[in-house]
């Protein structure tokens, strides 16, 4: 069987049973005596390895599955387990996904990705052209599903990127605490700046820069109309209408409305991945066009560390469709062609593993909500992208990189200490929002 060949070759350490459509079965690997009963895997930043994970039993109920998790595992794994021909008899649906994604790390996973791959990246320019009709197209697709959801998993104040972890108990309602707090200590605010929140979400960044910056003017775009009505009533509900605006419009447009020259400040959190590598040069000439001379710009985006790829096929379909994470040389081409200045660059490695892992644990925990507002399978769907997701930054060289990026060369200061004094400085007047209405 195809699929038996595909696991034999990939399983080297964990241990692997596979019950085909026959019930046939397969071991792979090899069982570790000390390892964690029932497939538990501890996760978390001090990972503990494929000894600390127990074993892993998989039943595929579809015979065609036997040669099309074999010739297309990254689109068949994730359809097969929303539709339930992909039954996990012992661990998760993440312990699976961690077995193979720990065994075959940056590496391709099977003979037919090493065919596949080469053709994803001759085709990904046509997957990512997302015109302004399209992108908003796209983004609805994700954003626009329930606001209910999003509460099920998300921190009180909403923030679908990665947070920032400096230790392994810091929770999830800190950790995004702190990656605000990080994100506008590179920006270097001052009271009555001008800031545009490119991709503003439900709000909470623009809001977040209100409450910490006195006098300051925010004006956040986003193409969710879901999002864009939570956003304004939460500026409603706290009363800053008068410095803070949400409108629903694409960063292109906004020179053709008169914003040229017009922002101190640029934040852009958890959108870039959205635009599409044939788009790199307009968006950042947008970035440096909309701000003033001495204007300065932070963009928050995933990224990899293995160079230039393709989407993940099932993501592309059903999460993130015109989607893909970049790798950094990819995006600095980009940004030297724009003539704008790069002036600091930080790479935050298992941050979102762990963000993930958070969001895991807080979905599962109210699947039966999700079911409701939904159905079972898209509870598996949705648990499967968070599983795979964490894995792929566990495990696969995903990470995420934050680009300070400014017009002008003395822009902000020449080493990075004004960054943690400024974090320092905002911790007394930290703040914790009060949950999003729905």
């Amino acid at each position: 069987m195809l699929l038996a060949s595909l696991f034999r070759s990939l399983i080297k350490t964990g241990h692997l049973t596979l019950i085909d459509a026959h019930g046939r079965r397969y071991e792979f690997g090899r069982r570790d005596p000390d390892a964690l009963p029932g497939g538990v895997s501890p996760g978390g930043i001090a990972d503990g390895g494929p000894a600390s994970y127990g074993p892993v039993t998989v039943r595929v109920t579809d015979p065609s599955l036997h040669w099309k998790l074999a010739l297309a595992p990254r689109l068949y794994a994730g359809e097969a387990y929303m539709d339930g021909t992909l039954v996990m008899e012992e661990g998760s649906i993440y312990d699976l996904l961690a077995l193979v994604t720990r065994n075959s790390g940056w590496q391709h996973i099977g003979w037919s990705d090493y065919l596949m791959g080469p053709i994803e990246t001759l085709t990904r320019y046509a997957q990512q052209f997302n015109p302004a009709h399209r992108s908003k197209a796209n983004v609805a697709h994700h954003y626009d599903l329930s606001g209910k959801l999003y509460s099920l998993f998300l921190d009180s104040d909403r923030q679908y990127s990665c947070a920032y972890f400096p230790t392994p108990e810091t929770t999830l309602e800190e950790a995004q605490s702190l990656k605000k707090r990080h994100i506008i200590a590179k920006l270097r605010l001052e009271p009555g700046m001008k800031v545009l929140d490119i991709g503003c979400g439900w709000g909470g960044m623009a809001l977040e820069i209100a409450r910490q910056v006195p006098a300051t003017q925010i004006l956040g775009i986003t193409l969710s109309e879901e999002q864009l009505a939570v956003a304004r009533q939460r500026a409603i509900d706290e009363g800053v209408t008068d410095r803070v605006r949400f409108e629903l419009v694409d960063y292109r447009h906004l020179k053709g409305q008169g914003y040229g020259g017009h922002f101190d400040r640029i934040v852009s959190v958890g959108m870039f991945e959205h635009v599409g590598l044939p788009h790199y040069p307009e968006y950042f000439a947008a970035v440096r066009d909309l701000m003033t001379p001495e204007g300065v710009a932070l963009i928050h985006s995933i990224g990899r560390l293995d160079g230039p790829g393709a989407t993940n096929p099932w993501i592309r379909k059903y999460i993130f469709p015109g989607g893909y994470v970049p790798a950094l040389s990819e995006v600095m081409p980009a940004v030297e062609k724009a003539r704008v200045v790069t002036t600091d660059i930080e790479i935050l490695r298992l941050h979102y593993a762990e963000t993930l892992r958070a969001w895991r644990h807080r979905f599962l925990a109210k699947a039966d909500e999700a079911a409701a507002l939904y159905d079972e399978r898209f509870v598996r769907m949705w648990e499967f992208y968070l599983a795979g997701s964490e894995c792929a930054f566990r495990y696969q060289g995903h990470m995420v990189f934050q680009i300070q990026l400014s017009n002008a060369l003395a822009a902000v200061p020449l080493t990075r200490d004004y960054i943690h004094r400024a974090e320092e400085a905002m911790a007394p007047r930290a703040h914790t929002p009060a949950m999003v209405a729905e």
